[in-house]
């Protein structure tokens, strides 16, 4: 049996906002991919295909408009509250803070500069 997640793409309206929040907050650096259309951008997050997780991108692309939907997408950390710091500071919203989910650590629930809901959950 395989994970079931396997990639993940954030929709958002002002590609350059929304890399610059996602790289703020998590410390890192995305990049572009080659896309086949031109009215699409499309940068992912950085990634180790032999390591346990997955990876996607944000995605720029016409007729699609960010914010309003229903997919959380989780975000591992060591600990939630470091990249929950980053969230304020990076124009973006602080949805639940750092709460604990028993057993099965914390998360954070974050809200992105394009409206997007994201999840940051961490063991400690």
């Amino acid at each position: 049996m395989i994970n079931p997640a396997c990639w993940f793409e954030i929709y958002v309206n002002d590609i350059d906002r929304a890399k610059k929040f996602y790289q703020t907050v998590f410390n890192t650096t995305l990049t572009r991919l080659d896309t086949p259309d031109s009215s699409m951008q499309m940068w992912v997050f950085s990634s180790d295909m032999q390591r346990y997780g997955a990876t996607g991108t944000l995605v720029q692309m016409q007729g699609i408009q960010a914010g309003g939907n229903s997919t959380v997408v989780y975000f591992t950390s060591d600990d939630c509250a470091i990249e929950a710091a980053r969230i304020e500071q990076a124009n973006g919203k602080i949805h639940m803070p750092k709460t604990s989910i028993g057993e099965y650590g914390n998360i954070v629930l974050g809200i992105d500069t394009e409206g997007n809901i994201f999840g940051i959950h961490s063991m400690a």
